[in-house]
């Protein structure tokens, strides 16, 4: 019975090496569906190291350890790990998880896995990045990114007081679902199009800061006559703010961005943001972890989108665009406190 035990501490040791994943707690048995009981939540996030997936994470691991569920979380390498993801899943119904909350490194990069799994009857609900189609998850809990977009489309276009705008865009990932709605979602609020001549350029940076201090840089050998710059993230802002400021044009320039960690919310404060919006993760994994308890229980499913909702923060509030200031932003903020 011990040369048993061993032997299948062993091969778990030798499966989570071989998966690529990074592992955070495992349980055994074998998988439960709905109705059976006990709740066994398996998270999988595209990194284990970005300070966003590590708030839901910790917010997803405490809701369970309240609701007396069963945790494990699994994360891909790098941000677009789509082989690690699906290993992931595998991985987390072999451990019997009943559950899967998923954020999708890409909307269509293991819908497979995704599918073998509910087949199984595992719940799979997608956390901040809907999949494609949205019904191949059961429900989707997550910021509705084109609201995001817009309200910094919104309040870049009231800061400049009607003066048209003269805008460089800093995009994430091409094709990305929360790529395209926040671009489009900002572009609605100020005003234009993706063919309107006031957008003086634009530069995929995949989320990165330093990506997109170089974009930046490479944008501005062309035109320095610009006074709004988009940005789909924080760390791309920050990215493209070092680039501006290294050529004195931060004075002129009205920055927003989304994100709402701790660090963005401070650049609020500091004056390198004009606006940040705030979104909500640690909303998603508690959503997702109630949702997990209540299909242990009862086997009642969620299903469809689910908005954990977002906020305009800035210290310089303007007519027409409800906001939450600074201070606010840092008792609400993500990621630890600066």
């Amino acid at each position: 019975m011990r040369q048993r035990s061993l032997t299948a501490v062993v091969l778990a040791a030798v499966l989570a090496a071989s998966t690529g994943c990074t592992v955070e707690r495992h349980w055994g048995g074998n998988t439960n569906t709905g109705g059976s009981g006990k709740a066994k939540v398996g998270l999988v996030t595209k990194t284990d190291t970005n300070p966003y997936f590590v708030e839901l994470r910790n917010a997803a691991r405490a809701a369970a350890q309240a609701n007396g569920a069963d945790f494990s979380a699994l994360a891909g390498q790098f941000d677009g790990d789509n082989d690690g993801q699906v290993r992931a899943i595998e991985n987390l119904r072999q451990q019997g998880a009943n559950t899967i909350l998923i954020t999708p490194s890409s909307s269509t990069g293991v819908l497979k896995a995704i599918k073998d799994a509910r087949d199984a009857g595992v719940l799979v609900i997608a956390l901040d990045t809907a999949t494609e189609p949205a019904d191949a998850v059961d429900a989707t809990f997550a910021t509705d990114n084109f609201a995001a977009g817009e309200g910094q489309g919104a309040y870049v276009k009231a800061a400049l007081k009607g003066v048209p705008p003269k805008l460089l865009m800093v995009d994430g990932t091409a094709g990305s679902t929360v790529d395209t709605q926040r671009h489009g979602g900002f572009l609605k609020g100020i005003g234009l199009t993706d063919s309107s001549p006031e957008i003086k350029g634009h530069t995929a940076a995949n989320g990165d800061q330093s990506l997109a201090q170089q974009g930046m840089e490479n944008l501005l050998q062309r035109s320095t006559d610009i006074n709004a710059v988009y940005s789909m993230n924080e760390p791309m802002g920050r990215g493209a703010y070092a680039a501006l400021n290294a050529r004195g044009l931060t004075g002129q320039i009205v920055m927003g961005s989304i994100d709402g960690g701790c660090e963005g919310v401070q650049n609020v404060k500091n004056g390198q943001f004009a606006a940040t919006v705030m979104q909500f993760p640690k909303k998603m994994a508690e959503q997702g972890v109630l949702a997990a308890v209540e299909y242990a229980k009862t086997g009642k499913k969620p299903s469809g989108f689910v908005n954990t909702g977002s906020a305009v923060i800035t210290d310089k509030p303007l007519p027409g665009v409800e906001s939450h200031d600074s201070a606010w932003g840092l008792q609400n903020c993500w990621g630890g406190k600066k």
